[in-house]
């Protein structure tokens, strides 16, 4: 008997030893460095980039994803408030039953990508960012019952904002008819190579999150149509265009790739055609919103906020952009050009499938520069890297007002802008921008 009990007690602390050798420390700090957020990002985006989201839709994406990870960090206790009855439609979302047994950061990521992979196409690219986030939980000790009431945490939170997001309109647009192109002088008409239809003619239809309407900013109206008078104003403003792109500089040509930013630029081999496929002008800013968390050294929650106000600018900045794109139905300077001037011209960049004015790009970097300006101040220096992985070498900039303002003008540059719609599109991103800031109370 005595013998028995010696295996016995022998056995019970081996497994002991052996338990606590398998399981080390809960150590947190490799999960809550605010640098696996922003990288957990960068993996949404890559999916968006791979499945190819237009910029209007990809914001969409990045708006809904980046709010369900702030709602998280929202009921973390922090310095933080929830933006339930900020946004519009937005209810209160669920507060953990438990806080201790909530890992915030990672419910944060998780709850992020959960959001993300709803609304993508390559599911199992997502599923691979969360399943990589779990495996650092347990390669960083975190006991299995908090990791398990963490992950349902994160889900019941992105299952609550996925709930939201159905009630924006968006699948209504998806049924809505495509836009019809009219043969009335100076509108819009598809372009080469592709001549590809317009894209979300009904954006405007979509819930905004901070604005009252999609028209609350509307622009001032373009020049009139006028290519017989050439003292008028269109014929001025399509000569200058003209005239830039036919003496572009090293620079201008160089600021144009950089901001190009297309989606899905179709490129023509003979009788083969492929696509070349980059990130969205969303996709560069919200690229630029961890670089500036990274250099400003923000902690977990802030960088989270980050991602999250200016996500919410630039998608209000597209509903805003695209509601005045189909109201002034405005011809692009390559059609203009090639019609009443030069046959030949081509602009440097690939024209976008959509109306012209405003500028898309001039209206979301106002946006989102505004927003980043207030959370971090000006100036701010930094080295934009986003495109490098395409490509293009790091541009610096002193302030993200000069970055922003790079990226207007290199669409007058590249050929595809006038210069009223940089001019109102810059405008009515600050505005957008300023309403953000004035309207969502964040910091307690």
């Amino acid at each position: 008997m005595r013998y028995i009990k010696c295996l016995v007690t022998t056995g019970a602390i081996t497994i002991l030893l052996f338990a606590c050798k398998s399981s080390p420390p809960y150590d947190n700090k490799s999960l809550h460095h605010p640098l696996l957020y922003s990288q957990t990002v960068k993996q949404l985006t890559d999916v968006i980039v791979h499945d190819i989201f237009s910029p209007p839709v990809a914001c969409r994406i990045y708006a809904y994803a980046t709010i369900a990870g702030y709602e998280v960090m929202a009921h973390s206790g922090q310095q933080y408030q929830s933006l339930a009855g900020q946004l519009h439609g937005l209810p209160p979302t669920p507060a953990p039953s438990e806080p201790a047994m909530i890992d915030f950061p990672l419910a944060a990521m998780i709850a992020m990508a959960t959001t993300g992979k709803a609304m993508i196409f390559s599911e199992n690219r997502l599923q691979a960012a969360i399943d990589s986030l779990k495996a650092k939980a347990v390669a960083a000790g975190m006991p299995g019952d908090m990791l398990k009431s963490t992950v349902a945490y994160g889900q019941q939170v992105s299952a609550a904002i996925l709930g939201w997001s159905k009630g924006d309109q968006y699948a209504q647009t998806r049924a809505g008819g495509k836009y019809t192109v009219t043969e009335e002088e100076g509108r819009w008409t598809p372009t080469p190579p592709a001549y590809m239809a317009a894209i979300e003619p009904h954006w405007n239809e979509l819930r905004p999150f901070v604005l009252d309407t999609a028209s609350e900013f509307i622009a001032a109206r373009p020049p009139v149509f006028n290519m017989k008078d050439t003292s008028s104003g269109f014929y001025r403003m399509v000569n200058e265009i003209y005239t830039i792109g036919n003496t572009l500089t090293e620079e201008q040509i160089n600021s144009a790739d950089f901001w190009d930013c297309n989606p899905y630029k179709v490129n023509l081999s003979g009788h083969v055609s492929f696509a070349t496929k980059k990130i969205t002008p969303g996709g560069h800013w919200i690229n630029i919103c961890g670089i500036a968390a990274q250099n400003a050294k923000a902690d977990f929650a802030k960088t989270v906020c980050t991602y999250a106000k200016v996500a919410i600018a630039l998608s209000d900045a597209f509903i805003v952009c695209w509601d005045e794109k189909f109201r002034s139905n405005l011809i692009r300077p390559e059609t203009v050009i090639n019609k009443y001037m030069d046959e030949n011209w081509k602009p440097h960049l690939q024209t976008p499938p959509f109306p012209e004015y405003t500028s898309g790009h001039s209206v979301a970097s106002a946006a989102a520069a505004t927003v980043l300006t207030q959370l971090y101040g000006e100036p701010f220096h930094f080295r934009d890297s986003s495109e490098v992985e395409f490509g293009l070498p790091e541009r610096e900039f002193p302030s993200f007002i000069a970055a922003s303002d790079d990226a207007a003008t290199s669409r007058l540059y590249g050929g595809i802008h006038f210069r009223p719609a940089v001019a109102e599109g810059t405008r009515q991103g600050n505005l957008v921008g300023q309403k953000v800031i004035t309207k969502l109370k964040m910091e307690q």
